[in-house]
């Protein structure tokens, strides 16, 4: 697919068919996700892809509040742990006074969710989740993060593409020669 056709397309999907998704289709998304650049290649990720009749219970761990009530009837999720070492952390504090983790979670996020769209798959990136109810559900410890969950599955039918409302390209961009 064209790249420009591809983010174009991308968007967040709210409602799923019943259609499946396949193990192989969640583990070569995360594959490819696994390809998305970090600081100093650290990898600061672990990803846990729930599928099936699991991905139904899994649900009510990003339905806080009343939100994501749509995410019962979507058949697949992907929880990104935020999996770093506190060597790296001790690094990034004393040498860089930055913590890249954020980024590097955020580049997975973009990999993951393109790649999904590529293979026909669309997805909606959760920030509304409990991390403790997540932690307990993957058999993680206790304390464990989980920054975002994607929610996985094809759309349902008819679902529409919403053209995108940026801001002009004028206020987000200026060339400097």
């Amino acid at each position: 697919m064209d790249i420009e056709k591809l983010y174009l397309k991308r968007q967040s999907t709210r409602k799923y068919s019943s259609e499946k998704v396949t193990d192989g289709e969640l583990e070569r998304i995360c594959r490819l996700g696994a390809l998305a650049p970090s600081a100093k290649n650290s990898q600061p990720w672990k990803m846990f892809a729930v599928n099936g009749e699991k991905a139904k219970e899994f649900s009510a761990c990003v339905q806080m509040l009343g939100a994501n009530k749509w995410a019962s009837g979507c058949p697949a999720f992907i929880a990104i742990e935020l999996n770093r070492s506190k060597f790296d952390e001790k690094i990034a504090e004393r040498f860089t006074f930055a913590d890249f983790a954020g980024n590097d979670i955020g580049l997975l996020t973009a990999y993951i969710t393109l790649a999904a769209e590529d293979m026909g798959l669309q997805t909606c990136i959760l920030g509304i989740r409990n991390e403790k109810e997540i932690a307990g559900f993957l058999g993680e410890p206790e304390g464990s993060r989980f920054p975002l969950v994607i929610a996985v599955g094809h759309a349902e039918e008819g679902y529409e593409i919403r053209p995108k409302d940026r801001k002009p390209f004028e206020d987000v961009f200026k060339l400097i020669k």
